[in-house]
């Protein structure tokens, strides 16, 4: 498996950012390719000792980093990734990684 994590900043509307992004966002980013799951934080996101910058975590799960690859050049990766504009202007971070159970 390989696995796509996205840290959103905290905004400064957290009640627009939640609309938009489970109305708009997400259902754009289940169409990418290859999608095997998308998880995304229930509740504050904190650190071990205490608040953390990030407003809204999400893990989505792909078969493999050529399928990530795949799936962010894809006309639906591209659409996803150009929705990012329109609701996380306090920034996100992307991290892609392979990952395996131990």
């Amino acid at each position: 498996m390989a696995k796509l994590v996205a840290l959103y900043k905290k905004p400064s509307n957290a009640a627009a950012f939640d609309a938009y992004y489970f109305s708009t966002h997400v259902p754009t980013a289940k169409k990418i390719p290859g999608l095997r799951r998308y998880e995304v934080s229930a509740g504050p996101v904190a650190m071990p000792r205490g608040d953390s910058p990030y407003h809204l975590a999400a893990i989505l799960s792909f078969d493999s980093m050529d399928a990530i690859r795949q799936a962010l050049n894809s006309l639906e990766g591209r659409a996803a990734a150009k929705d990012l504009a329109n609701f996380a202007q306090a920034g996100v971070e992307l991290l892609i990684f392979e990952s395996k159970d131990v």
